[in-house]
C-alpha cells in the first residue's frame, strides 16, 4: 500500500494513504464526507485514460489512512494537502475538491499560496460558507448540524444510511443509485473514525471561507447541482462562483449532491476539457 508521511500536532508522523493512476498531468482528487478516496471511482478508471495523472489520498481519520484523535480541522488538512503534494514533487496540479474537500483547497491557497497547483475544481463544495448566520441567510442552521452530531452519536450507521439516500437524491421517485451502491457507501463511512465523523462535522459546518476565497487567483472551475440537498447551492456554489474572480461555473440540473456518481458522464466530460484547456499567457 502506498501511503504519504504528514504530521500530527505533536510532531509525531502520520500516514495517509493514497492511489496513483495514470500519466501526464496530474489531478488530485479530496474526497467529501463521509467517504474516502473510493468515491472517486468513476474519475478515476475513466481520466487515466484520457492522459492524466489521477491522484486521490484519504482524509486522515478516513478510510486506510491513520486516525488520530484531533487535528480534524482544515489548517491541519491542508497540511496534509501539502504533504501529498511536495512528497509526490508534483507540479501543474489541478485540485479538484468535493463537498468538504472544497475547504482544503481554498484554506491550502490562503495558508500556503497555492504552491504547485495551477487550476481548481469546486464539485458540490460548501466554500464559502455552509452556516446561516445573520449575513449568510441562505445557509444551513446550526441546529441541523447539532442534530447530525446527536443522531451520529445515538446510531452512526441508521444516521449514514438515511444520509446516503438524501446524499444521491434516492426518495419514492428517483432512484439514480442502487441500493447496492447505497451498502457500499455505507461500508465506506463506517470504516472512519466516529470521533474523526463527528469532528469534521463542526469543521465543514463552521469554518467561513468568505475571507479566503480571494486567494484562489488561478483558473478555476464551480459546479454544483441545483437539487443538492446535502449542500445548497445558494450559500455555496452561487457565493463561490462570485468571489473567486474568472470563475467558470456551471450548474447541473436536477443534480444531486453525489453528481460524481450521478452524472458521471457529463461531469467527466467537463473535467476533461477544463483540465485540458490552455491557460492563456500573461501579457506583458
Amino acid at each position: 500500500m502506498k501511503f504519504i508521511t504528514s504530521q500530527n500536532a505533536d510532531g509525531t508522523p502520520l500516514n495517509l494513504y493514497y492511489e496513483d493512476w495514470g500519466s501526464g498531468n496530474p489531478v488530485v482528487f479530496i474526497h467529501g464526507w463521509p467517504l474516502d478516496h473510493q468515491m472517486w471511482e468513476h474519475q478515476m478508471r475513466v481520466l487515466p485514460e484520457m492522459g492524466l495523472r489521477c491522484i486521490a489520498y484519504d482524509r486522515r481519520g478516513f478510510g486506510k489512512s491513520d486516525k488520530p484523535w484531533n487535528g480534524y480541522d482544515y489548517d491541519t488538512f491542508a497540511d496534509d494537502l501539502k504533504a501529498v503534494l511536495d512528497q509526490l514533487e508534483l507540479e501543474n496540479v489541478t485540485l479538484v475538491g468535493f463537498s468538504m474537500g472544497g475547504g482544503e483547497v481554498v484554506r491550502y491557497f490562503s495558508r500556503h499560496g497555492g504552491a504547485r497547483v495551477s487550476k481548481v475544481i469546486l464539485l458540490a463544495s460548501i466554500v464559502p460558507y455552509t452556516l446561516k448566520t445573520e449575513d449568510n441567510p441562505d445557509g444551513v442552521p446550526l441546529e441541523a448540524f447539532h442534530e447530525m452530531i446527536s443522531n451520529i452519536q445515538e446510531d452512526r450507521a441508521s444516521f449514514l444510511s438515511g444520509f446516503s439516500k438524501m446524499f444521491y437524491g434516492v426518495n419514492l421517485i428517483s432512484h439514480q443509485v442502487s441500493q447496492a451502491m447505497l451498502d457500499w457507501n455505507l461500508m465506506l463511512a463506517m470504516q472512519a473514525s466516529p470521533k474523526a465523523t463527528i469532528d469534521c462535522v463542526h469543521a465543514f459546518g463552521e469554518t467561513d471561507f468568505r475571507t479566503e476565497m480571494h486567494t484562489v487567483n488561478v483558473p478555476t472551475l464551480i459546479i454544483h447541482g441545483d437539487s443538492d440537498k446535502i449542500v445548497p447551492i445558494e450559500p455555496t456554489g452561487e457565493q463561490a462562483a462570485r468571489l473567486i474572480s474568472g470563475a467558470k461555473y456551471i450548474v447541473y440540473e436536477d443534480a444531486p449532491h453525489g453528481l460524481f456518481l450521478t452524472n458521471r458522464e457529463e461531469l467527466n466530460q467537463d473535467l476533461l476539457e477544463f483540465i485540458s484547456e490552455k491557460t492563456p499567457s500573461a501579457v506583458l
